[in-house]
């Protein structure tokens, strides 16, 4: 497996891989914002943000999308292929956002907070609970951890 950043060929399988992990949700969330991306919508955002891919033979089975502001890189959309679910690749996707990113002091990252499998992912990863935000997004409850960087 390959962690590469993404190319504008890769944007149609990052849609089609992110609609799939997030399908699991439909049904305990309003997942339509993540399962109906537009691919106009991924291309702005590969013009605003950075965005890597998980890659393995020849197919896009994890992405993840990043930026920094202030100091501060905000991570996004952490999205892995549920046949590829288990294998290590959004640990790793992280991992090589901590190594490329240099410009910034804190990593911030958001997910469901009904979703233990996520955020013990992020908790494992030397992340740490910073805040709650009940009734978010589609009325969505989210927990943003956060890591900060030392170099």
């Amino acid at each position: 497996m390959t962690i590469r950043p993404a190319t504008e060929q890769d944007l149609p399988s990052i849609l089609a891989v992110q609609r799939d992990a997030f399908g699991e949700y439909e049904g305990l969330y309003k997942t339509t914002a993540w399962t109906r991306e537009t691919l106009e919508d991924v291309t702005r955002d590969a013009r605003e943000k950075k965005i890597l891919v998980a890659e393995s033979d020849g197919a896009i089975v994890g992405s993840v999308r990043f930026w920094v502001v202030g100091g501060v890189c905000v991570i996004r959309l952490l999205s892995v292929s549920p046949t590829f679910q288990g294998r290590g690749i959004a640990k790793d996707l992280m991992h090589e956002i901590e190594r490329t990113v240099t410009d910034c002091h804190k990593l911030y990252v958001c997910t469901m907070l009904q979703t233990s499998r996520n955020v013990g992912l992020f908790l494992r990863l030397g992340y740490r609970p910073e805040s709650v935000l009940p009734n978010h997004y589609n009325r969505l409850d989210l927990i943003c951890l956060t890591k900060y960087v030392t170099r």
